[in-house]
């Protein structure tokens, strides 16, 4: 099979900024034709703070897209809007899922306990390609310490059955990295951190984390679910093994 022509050009980006650094890449990505136009895609969550802060010094008029899935954390919300604030965001754009759409699958808020991917569809996956509609790719936080369905992530990837190039400038980045840039930026961290959530999502989904365990095994903890499905084809979520 012919390698297709959005394969090509993540091939060409990841070839052409290969050795450099995170911020760097960012820099590159928001000014590069073969990226196309791009939206930063935050959580506002644990380490948030570290690209949402990058792209507020690159190009603070980036658009931003948070999903707030009506499930987050009390605490997520008012970090989201001190951080808006304190990074003057130029372009926060704060999505959820349709009125219509939530009465009709999850009319009494309990689908997350009989299908969680069900509801992460709902809540998550549908209202971030509405919002994605006209970008050429987005820009994300993940990183490759982050769990084995991501350890051979690239600064960047082709994400086919929409034609968008992924973007991660933090890939290669460890936690001590991420620590470094917040201590030296002085950036405030998310106050469930210090609680021992280093990965957070929506809160009937999230739990604490142990000392030893994988950052992210507090999400969905107990299921056959490592991912949200925000970051796979049309939204269809891969099991921990899959294309990893």
């Amino acid at each position: 099979m012919q390698p297709s022509d959005l394969d090509n050009r993540v091939a060409t980006l990841n070839d052409r900024y290969r050795h450099h650094s995170a911020t760097a890449v960012l820099e590159h990505a928001l000014h590069d034709p073969d990226a196309g136009k791009l939206a930063l895609v935050s959580s506002f969550g644990a380490e948030s703070v570290v690209l949402l802060h990058m792209v507020s010094v690159a190009r603070r008029d980036t658009p931003v897209i948070f999903i707030d899935t009506q499930m987050l954390f009390a605490e997520t919300l008012v970090y989201q809007q001190e951080l808006a604030e304190r990074l003057d965001l130029r372009d926060l754009r704060i999505i959820r899922a349709a009125d219509t759409a939530l009465q009709r699958q999850d009319p009494d808020g309990t689908l997350h306990k009989t299908a969680p991917d069900a509801c992460c569809a709902l809540r998550k996956t549908e209202p971030l390609q509405r919002a994605l509609d006209g970008f050429g790719g987005w820009i994300t936080g993940r990183k490759r310490f982050q769990g084995s369905t991501r350890s051979r992530l690239e600064f960047f990837e082709a994400e086919e059955g929409t034609g968008r190039i992924k973007v991660n400038p933090l890939a290669h980045w460890a936690p001590e990295d991420l620590r470094t840039y917040m201590e030296e930026n002085r950036l405030p961290r998310h106050p469930l951190v210090a609680r021992g959530y280093p990965s957070i999502g929506c809160a009937p989904c999230t739990t604490r984390v142990n000392d030893g365990e994988d950052p992210r095994s507090g999400r969905w903890r107990g299921q056959d679910k490592t991912e949200c499905g925000i970051h796979f084809v049309n939204g269809r979520i891969v099991r921990q093994g899959e294309n990893a």
